[in-house]
């Protein structure tokens, strides 16, 4: 597990490096995980109780609604922070379920433990804020892609994005992701590839 410690301190220290103190504050709070796959890791309806770090595997964080529509909202991998995170943040029932499409290994931190490291190392609780504020110039940037783009667009900038996505998701969330049908998505793919 000492890799998946240094996996975390690489993707945190390229955002905002730490204190020496700070890190091994931080580091404390992350405990090993591992979820089989189509394993639910978050309910809708439930609170969100941990941050996630991923460490192997692939997971998504999708709508269902009273209607038995579906829709992928988010997909999560290596190495990367995981979860429904306004759930966690906002301790309120979670709209969304996140689940594990393949076995995945993470580390993962409470909500209570984060709070308290937040409350008491600004230096955490500023890179924190710069996480969100990041995944949330994500979001703004998908509505975007969603409400403007054809669909062809959207999934080349999901390529351009995410280059080797094709490889890790089944293309079935991928077409669900972007909005379209598999016979679509399906045909976008071979004509990307004969161009």
């Amino acid at each position: 597990m000492e890799s998946a410690f240094d996996s975390l301190k690489q993707v945190i220290f390229s955002l905002q490096p730490l204190s020496e103190v700070d890190w091994e504050a931080f580091l404390l709070i992350w405990k090993p995980f591992s979820a089989k796959r189509k394993e639910i890791l978050t309910v809708a309806g439930a609170k969100e109780k941990y941050l996630y770090f991923v460490v192997e595997g692939v997971q998504r964080v999708y709508y269902f609604d009273d209607q038995q529509r579906e829709a992928t909202t988010v997909f999560t991998y290596a190495p990367s922070f995981g979860g429904v995170i306004d759930a966690l943040l906002l301790q309120q029932p979670s709209r969304y379920s996140y689940e594990t499409l393949t076995s995945s290994t993470f580390l993962r931190a409470s909500y209570h433990d984060l709070q308290l490291l937040m409350q008491s190392r600004p230096p955490i609780e500023s890179f924190v804020r710069q996480g969100i504020t990041g995944a949330l110039s994500g979001v703004l940037e998908r509505l975007v892609e969603l409400q403007c783009f054809s669909a062809e667009e959207r999934f080349r900038c999901l390529l351009q994005r995410s280059p080797h996505i094709l490889q890790l998701v089944p293309h079935k969330y991928l077409a669900n992701y972007l909005g379209m049908d598999a016979t679509n998505f399906s045909k976008l793919i071979n004509k990307v590839r004969m161009e």
